[in-house]
């Protein structure tokens, strides 16, 4: 049966799980378990991926990734490649380290619902596997090897520079402070109480369809919506295979990127701001909301894209940000509509 293809755009979001040859351990001691998050960092150094989570067990993991570039595959190979060559050198042993192709998950990485969902998933694997032994005294953070520790409940200075936790406070509507990791870690560790006597599956919104949409199995995790566009791209790209010389898409993801630049250069100077204000303004201003909504408005490019032009921390803020404007009131969006009316040449 031929492989299916791995669908692969800028700013896409994956949930990525890879397990041992036959289910062997593929971490044998906490040296392995650094090794391999070393090889991570220098993953992430090479395609420049957000890691927003991550956890390691004995024979499998769990990762959240958001590619700005489109080389999950790329990135991949090299990883896996990488830690077998150097476990099999470090351990004397020969052949496969990991199993059958790794999963990859597309994730609805703007939706903030299916977002949160999955980074529970992965933080709480521990307590669900049995690796932490929750109401018997066991916490989720004295498991040592997640992004929960290691990033979520640890100040900025000590955690990982490759793991991208702002994403992930945004995620959640928290700040990355003292009180704002406390209460990512207390949220989580109240889950975990609550699950204790559960199989820990996830259930799936009425919104989607089951039979694809699901955190480990299928190849989506999203809306119905979400599987409708990324179908399209697949389309795109086997189409794009079979004729080797139809280069379109590229051209049209230029022709956005450039057209969402000449949007923000527009914006931010009628506006009569300038790239080093959208670096002291914090990322829920209306004027960059404004420029957001209007970038998203004319534009096909990612929340990405959006949240690096406008300095706005993550796609989940621009979306959290974009829909309180719209559903809010008082005197940030009476800022966002006089910010409008002045874009309001552009906009039309």
């Amino acid at each position: 049966m031929a492989r299916s293809v791995r669908i692969e755009f800028e700013g896409a979001f994956y949930h990525v799980m890879a397990r041992g040859n036959r289910r062997e351990t593929i971490f044998f001691n906490d040296d392995d378990r650094r090794f391999f998050l070393k090889t991570v960092s220098d993953a992430r150094e090479r395609t420049g991926w957000r890691i927003h989570a991550w956890v390691l067990m004995n024979n499998h993991y769990h990762m959240l990734i958001e590619t700005p570039n489109a080389n999950l595959v790329e990135g991949m190979k090299w990883l896996q490649n990488a830690y077998t060559r150097r476990i099999n050198v470090k351990h004397n042993l020969w052949g496969r380290v990991f199993g059958d192709r790794y999963k990859s998950v597309l994730v609805e990485g703007e939706n903030l619902d299916y977002l949160t969902t999955l980074m529970d998933y992965i933080h709480l694997n521990p307590a669900r596997s049995g690796a932490v032994k929750i109401g018997e005294g066991g916490l989720l953070t004295d498991y040592q090897w997640s992004s929960l520790q290691a990033s979520y409940a640890t100040d900025p200075a000590h955690r990982p520079e490759w793991c991208y936790a702002e994403n992930g406070f945004a995620a959640f509507g928290l700040e990355d402070t003292l009180e704002g990791r406390k209460a990512f870690v207390d949220r989580l560790e109240r889950r975990a109480l609550e699950e204790a006597a559960s199989a820990g599956l996830v259930p799936v919104s009425s919104t989607v369809d089951a039979r694809l949409s699901h955190l480990r199995r299928g190849w989506y995790w999203g809306t119905q919506d979400f599987a409708e566009r990324v179908l399209k791209i697949g389309e795109s790209l086997l189409t794009s295979r079979v004729n080797a010389g139809y280069r379109t898409s590229p051209m049209n993801h230029n022709h956005d990127k450039d057209a969402a630049k000449r949007l923000v250069e527009e914006g931010l100077k009628k506006l009569g701001l300038s790239a080093e204000h959208l670096e002291q303004l914090n990322g829920s201003d209306p004027r960059k909301v404004a420029i957001a909504v209007l970038v998203n408005t004319k534009t096909s490019v990612s929340l990405s894209w959006i949240a690096n032009a406008l300095k706005m921390k993550s796609p989940p803020n621009v979306s959290q940000q974009m829909r309180r404007i719209a559903q809010g009131s008082g005197k940030s969006r009476e800022a966002y509509e006089a910010a409008k009316a002045n874009l309001s040449r552009i906009f039309d």
